[in-house]
């Protein structure tokens, strides 16, 4: 790089550094990481710096690129759940691969369940994981033993129907892989 560009992005630290990283700091909250995410876009404006381009716009550019990747990258392991893995040998029967199936099967009725209205929910899941009678349902949500029964069908159905059809497109996107 000639000395004229070199001189050109000393201006551009000395005068955007600080700027840059509160700029920064509305996406990622934090001044270290901040400061670490202005290093690395300095960097890679000078690498990457055209004499056709403002080397100002293609450093902000890619600031708030790699701000957005690790505000992605964050929000995206603050989502993920560890889960424990059975210490199995398969001694006692069980397998790594049944307890994965279980856990897995497992998660989808969840996700099955969660489709259904809140009340018709709320009643299923009073039936089908707690064992509640129709009238204890009926007494702890205020509502007639018939809508109950409505409910806990209506949520039979639904779940069954939601599991069978998700079964039946990992079937067929397993038999095209």
């Amino acid at each position: 790089m000639p000395n004229l560009q070199r001189e050109v992005f000393a201006e551009l630290f000395a005068q955007s550094s600080a700027g840059l990283k509160r700029y920064i700091r509305r996406f990622v909250h934090s001044r270290e990481v901040a400061e670490e995410i202005a290093q690395e876009a300095f960097l890679r404006t000078f690498k990457h710096a055209r004499d056709d381009r403002p080397p100002q716009a293609l450093l902000y550019s890619i600031a708030r690129n790699l701000a957005l990747d690790h505000y992605r990258h964050e929000s995206a392991s603050s989502r993920v759940r560890v889960v424990e893995l059975p210490r199995s040998n398969g001694a006692d029967g069980g397998s790594l691969e049944t307890w994965m199936l279980t856990q897995e099967r497992s998660a989808l009725l969840r996700e099955a369940v969660a489709q259904l209205p809140p009340q018709c929910r709320a009643a299923f899941a009073l039936k089908m994981f707690r064992g509640l009678d129709y009238q204890e349902i009926a007494r702890q949500l205020g509502i007639s033993c018939k809508t109950v029964e409505g409910h806990v069908s209506r949520g039979i159905r639904a779940t069954y129907g939601f599991m069978r059809k998700r079964y039946q497109l990992e079937k067929v996107s397993n038999a095209r892989g």
